[in-house]
């Protein structure tokens, strides 16, 4: 999943991306709203979070425009948003949620609970349910970045793991090679790159153990298809 961290805080906005690039999240980071808008312009983000006290624009206008269409982008006005602020007064919580805010966390806080929330939201893009996935004999621990096919425990990688959970969230359909790289890595990704056909290739061959049938299939010329094995 790919997420847009709109932060003026350098120091923060760093510690972000790092935390949450560990738990298996392309991580862009946005130090004002112009830059979050010109970003939401051209890339298709899973989850938003925002900060209310940028230099150049307010948050909640910011969420606004997400939501009524003004900052028009390929996530749409249904792009989930997380509110991280300093601003813990009631009025505040209050009209964050009103301005169209899915969630709201209040600085200081845990990374953990961050994570939780983020897992909250990104599940009910999804059709809700719990962190744990399950595909066939396939399943996934979001909360615990833990992957097993039947008995076996699966030695992924952190870009493995967040490939095979964007598949897993979508069994059965074809997820072409541009989806994976505008959904799994993020900006800094160089888009000619071969890094989606390797990831793939290796996460195929970690999937397949002896005498188990192969889970991820190719669709030529489309991309990748996860298939329900049981």
């Amino acid at each position: 999943m790919r997420l847009l961290v709109i932060e003026d805080a350098q120091d923060l906005a760093s510690a972000l991306r790092v935390g949450l690039g560990r738990a298996g999240y392309a991580v862009d980071i946005a130090l004002t709203g112009a830059d979050a808008a010109a970003k939401l312009g051209v890339n298709a983000y899973d989850l938003l979070v925002l900060d209310l006290n940028l230099p150049d624009i307010d948050g909640f206008t910011l969420c606004r425009g997400v939501r009524d269409g003004s900052i028009a982008g390929p996530s749409g006005p249904e792009l989930r948003i997380l509110m991280l602020t300093a601003r813990g007064e009631l009025t505040d919580r209050v009209r964050g949620l009103d301005e169209g805010a899915d969630d709201y966390l209040v600085k200081p806080f845990a990374l953990a609970e961050l994570l939780a929330r983020a897992r909250a939201l990104l599940r009910r893009d999804n059709g809700g349910g719990t962190a744990i996935l399950t595909v066939g004999d396939l399943s996934l621990d979001d909360g615990r970045s833990t992957a097993t096919r039947g008995d076996r425990e699966l030695p992924l990688t952190r870009k493995e793991f967040a490939v095979l959970r964007y598949l897993m969230h979508r069994p059965g359909h074809v997820v072409s090679a541009e989806e994976l790289l505008e959904h799994v890595w993020d900006e800094n990704t160089d888009p000619f790159t071969q890094t989606v056909r390797v990831t793939v290739g290796t996460l195929r061959r970690k999937l397949t153990g002896d005498g188990e049938q192969p889970l991820i299939e190719t669709v030529i010329g489309r991309g990748y298809r996860l298939r329900e094995i049981g």
